[in-house]
């Protein structure tokens, strides 16, 4: 079968959305946590690191709410224009779309006649035909586009959830006590980020343990070694 005139009018679209609660809750834990240990490091005071990381919760949440709205958009507004032109190309050529659409049955294990058959079925109903294409062809219903504001609201939700941890043992302590305080909190987040993640995308529970650890831990690893350096060369 010849090529099809609308085969290079699709871009790839297809893929699963990101769990924005568990990610963003990710993003707010670990980049606060480095924000609290790079200042604790340094030899900030309990207030500084307070006011430091509610200032970083806030910049952070706001700024991946704002973030996941506009990919959000852009992703739904990529989607809606490829639904539009499937639309023309249902209209326009309706005989075309049917044999595209037999000639992906068959590509998948049907009987020619039984997927010319099936497509013909199918194509009676313009809203059905247009359902089936985009599904088959953009991996996309169009009717279960995501909401930017919901996910943007997610977002900034889990942000806030995942940044606040960290700074939770500088609001009742200071010096060394809420810098341990503050680590350990943040790897048991870490760990159960890791759970979740796997429960999410069906990895291994353990492996995600230790990589969400790992990472947490090297990263403030390095972190505290670059603040004790700026607390040693200020002091100097």
């Amino acid at each position: 079968m010849s090529g099809h005139r609308y085969d290079d009018h699709h871009k790839n679209i297809a893929g699963g959305g990101v769990r924005a609660a568990v990610f963003g809750a990710s993003d707010g834990l670990v980049s606060n946590v480095l924000l609290i240990i790079g200042l604790a490091a340094a030899n900030a005071s309990a207030g500084v690191v307070q006011t430091a990381g509610l200032a970083g919760l806030l910049a952070g949440a706001i700024s991946m709410a704002s973030g996941e709205y506009v990919s959000v958009r852009a992703q739904n507004d990529l989607v809606e224009r490829e639904i539009d032109r499937e639309k023309q190309a249902l209209a326009e050529d309706p005989e075309e779309e049917a044999e595209e659409l037999a000639e992906l049955y068959v590509e998948r294990g049907m009987a020619p006649k039984q997927a010319r058959e099936m497509a013909n079925l199918l194509m009676e109903n313009p809203e059905v035909a247009l359902e089936v294409h985009v599904r088959e062809e953009l991996g996309v219903s169009p009717g279960e586009l995501a909401s930017p504001f919901f996910t943007a609201a997610w977002s900034f939700f889990s942000f806030s959830v995942g940044a606040i941890i960290p700074v939770l043992p500088w609001l009742i302590s200071s010096g060394n006590a809420a810098m341990i305080g503050s680590l350990a909190l943040a790897i048991a987040a870490a760990a159960a980020i890791g759970v979740a993640i796997a429960l999410a995308t069906g990895r291994s529970i353990i492996r995600n343990i230790f990589r969400h650890v790992g990472i947490a831990c090297m990263a403030a690893a390095a972190i505290y070694g670059i603040g004790s350096l700026i607390s040693g060369v200020v002091n100097m």
